[in-house]
């Protein structure tokens, strides 16, 4: 072989050697990396399923707020007195949130007058759980209102 030539296979061989030991190192330095990223994501992601999981409950919460002024507005129309009225709207707003709410219930008549008056409107708002299972101590109080029509014959029997 000519020497130039044997210069260029040695050249070659080095750079071929070089090459598989940056291989092997490379190999080396990966090794456990894959342990670390699920160690830093694991949390990340059951966080981010937890909030998931509270917004979740704020909408269904909503919901369910939204449902319980319906019931109440319609149950109080068909009664013949506000007192009567007040506590039957009362009862089918409790029946609604019994498992959405944390804590009391309120009802308030927000029409003017009963006995007159050709609509009936409550205001029903409770404490909803939500970001509370994270911890997280943020009012969510909802409210919603609802008006429901009184009902003219079952009020002049």
């Amino acid at each position: 072989m000519r020497p130039g030539v044997r210069d260029a296979v040695r050249v070659c061989m080095r750079v071929r050697d070089a090459v598989r030991v940056r291989d092997a190192v490379r190999a080396a330095g990966d090794r456990g990396l894959s342990t670390v990223e699920v160690v830093i994501l694991a949390p990340v992601m059951i966080l981010f399923i937890l909030v998931l999981v509270a917004f979740g409950q704020l909408v269904d919460g909503r919901g369910a707020i939204d449902g319980a002024a319906r019931d109440a507005a319609r149950s109080g129309s068909l009664q013949r007195d506000e007192g009567s009225a007040m506590a039957e709207a009362q009862k089918a707003a409790d029946a609604d949130l019994a498992d959405v709410c944390s804590g009391p219930v309120t009802v308030n008549k927000t029409s003017a007058g009963f006995e007159d008056a050709d609509l009936f409107t409550v205001e029903v708002s409770c404490r909803v759980r939500g970001l509370a299972i994270l911890g997280l101590d943020v009012p969510t109080r909802l409210t919603a209102s609802f008006t429901s029509p009184l009902d003219p014959f079952k009020r002049k029997a």
